[in-house]
């Protein structure tokens, strides 16, 4: 789409909701951010009827463009992604246009590096960005394209306009009880429970594109979504959070009642065989929410035998510059409470983060080893300055080389694993980004 006025324009007799294909470019890790727009879609009375399709490979994503524009309707294509990835995304994209013009064709971004860097990423060829939650622009986009209304000031859109951007705000905060976390029919995955984080780690985007307040689903709601599941044959069920143990509270205090609640209900809701993970993978919990109390009551009920915590740091100084809100010894209190309640701890550490001089990474070494023998397993990472944090302005990762022969002995010892190396030339990339862009 070269101009919005060649899809605004269009007859609005000939255009209906059966007018327009709606394809989602189904790539990790964007695809639960793409269930939620799905899930959006086909809630809404006006919108469901649309053909939506996931395509998951470039080339299945050109065939069905071109399939969908030689019928003449209206494709919106989506694309959500993370800050690593926008380079090769920018060429897939650009390969995309090169194979032909499709005027009737509009490609929209969304998520945390769009909406950050919203000129950035509509620079790099994308029609519209969907700046902030994305439920609400995608139905409203939808209703208009497909009777050939105006687009050009739904809330939560940018563009460019004679190739200056204009900006329409951020989409407005959802409730997610209002929107179901996938479609009925096609992806399904995970059920989000809570949006938004408190906690307002200076290294992560969630907070300052969701705001800093947790918004919790209903108990009633997430057992729905889990039948759906249940309805398509899955027994295996996992929840997005960015605090497991912060389920059903507002503040920094756990509330155990509200997460036995939750608990008490999906377990009658799955019966014995099903399979309930909490505190696990695609979520973490913090370390000074674990109690022998809170692992215990996590015992009745889920099956996953293992959380991930997200320890980040063995220097006080590192966590208190990245606003993590918890101390050193909260998490070496986290793994030994994990170890006597009979749960293996994965304990996440983040390396080379704004601050931290040798003898803070040195720190990090040595409480990772010593974690590690006592029996948890270390998952290494490596700082990015990604777009829309405080920390967006900083300089790559900078690891010692004594730390990173630890890294990898301990890697070799089978105690850590992760992908810090590659995450040492992303960061590199994303430094260099933002001061071409300076």
């Amino acid at each position: 789409m070269r101009e919005m006025g060649c899809v605004t324009r269009m007859d609005s007799t000939k255009q209906a909701t059966r007018d327009l294909t709606v394809l989602f470019y189904y790539r990790k890790p964007g695809t639960y951010a793409l269930n939620a727009l799905a899930g959006a879609l086909e809630s809404d009375p006006v919108t469901a009827g649309i053909d939506m399709r996931f395509p998951g490979t470039l080339e299945e994503l050109s065939r069905e463009m071109e399939r969908a524009a030689s019928n003449s309707r209206v494709v919106l294509v989506g694309w959500s992604f993370y800050s690593p990835r926008f380079d090769s995304v920018s060429g897939e994209l650009a390969e995309l246009k090169a194979g032909g013009p499709f005027d009737n064709v509009i490609h929209i971004a969304g998520g945390v590096h769009a909406t950050a860097e919203s000129e950035q990423t509509l620079k790099a060829g994308f029609d519209l960005v969907a700046c902030g939650e994305g439920e609400e622009i995608i139905v409203e986009l939808a209703k208009r394209l497909a009777r050939g209304a105006g687009i050009e000031d739904i809330p939560g859109l940018a563009l460019l306009r004679d190739g200056r951007i204009v900006r329409n705000g951020r989409g407005d905060l959802i409730s997610l009880d209002a929107y179901p976390p996938f479609p009925t029919s096609g992806k399904m995955g995970p059920i989000e429970i809570t949006r938004g984080c408190i906690y307002s780690c200076r290294f992560c985007q969630t907070p300052f594109v969701s705001k800093a307040r947790f918004r919790h689903r209903s108990v009633a709601n997430i057992c729905e979504h889990v039948r759906t599941l249940m309805s398509v044959g899955s027994r295996y069920y996992r929840f997005i959070t960015p605090s497991s143990l912060s389920y059903g509270t507002d503040d920094e205090k756990p509330k155990l009642d509200a997460i036995e609640e939750l608990l008490a209900a999906l377990r009658e809701t799955v019966g014995p065989d099903g399979h309930l993970f909490y505190g696990t993978f695609p979520s973490e919990v913090r370390p000074e929410h674990i109690t022998p109390e809170a692992l215990r009551l996590l015992k009745k009920y889920v099956d996953n035998n293992n959380l991930i915590i997200g320890g980040q740091s063995g220097s006080q100084k590192v966590l208190d510059g990245a606003g993590r809100g918890h101390s050193v010894e909260a998490v070496e209190r986290a793994v030994r409470i994990c170890l006597e309640e009979g749960f293996e701890p994965n304990v996440d550490f983040l390396f080379g983060m704004p601050g931290e001089e040798l003898e803070d990474a040195q720190a990090s070494a040595r409480l990772a080893r010593e974690l590690s023998e006592l029996g948890a397993r270390v998952h290494t990472h490596a700082f990015m300055p990604l777009p829309g944090t405080p920390f967006m302005n900083r300089e790559a990762a900078v690891i010692d080389e004594s730390v990173r022969r630890e890294l990898d002995l301990l890697s070799s010892e089978g105690r850590a694993y992760g992908q810090w190396k590659r995450q040492i030339a992303v960061s590199d990339e994303l430094a260099a980004r933002r001061r071409g862009s300076q």
